[in-house]
């Protein structure tokens, strides 16, 4: 029964903490830095709750992850 509730999956480039005013500025062609390095292994989240690493793959001309890491008794954090 548990296996029919739906999850978000959700693959993590990276994040920042901006200032507000500097989130107000932001326009076409702005730049922003992540904290993240370039070919760093992204972060698989479920429902927010980071569960895995995985690398950017192409899949019938649409984006896929190929999973490099996948911690599955982490999944019972998703339980509200």
């Amino acid at each position: 029964l548990l296996k029919r509730i739906p999850v978000t999956l959700t693959l993590e480039v990276s994040s920042v903490e901006i200032m507000l005013a500097d989130l107000l500025n932001i326009d076409d062609d702005t730049v922003i830095e992540l904290d993240k390095l370039a070919g760093e292994p992204l972060d698989i989240k479920v429902n927010n709750i980071l569960l895995g690493k995985a690398e950017v793959v192409v899949v019938n001309e649409k984006y896929g992850l190929r999973v490099l890491e996948f911690n599955t008794r982490d999944i019972n954090e998703l339980a509200p």
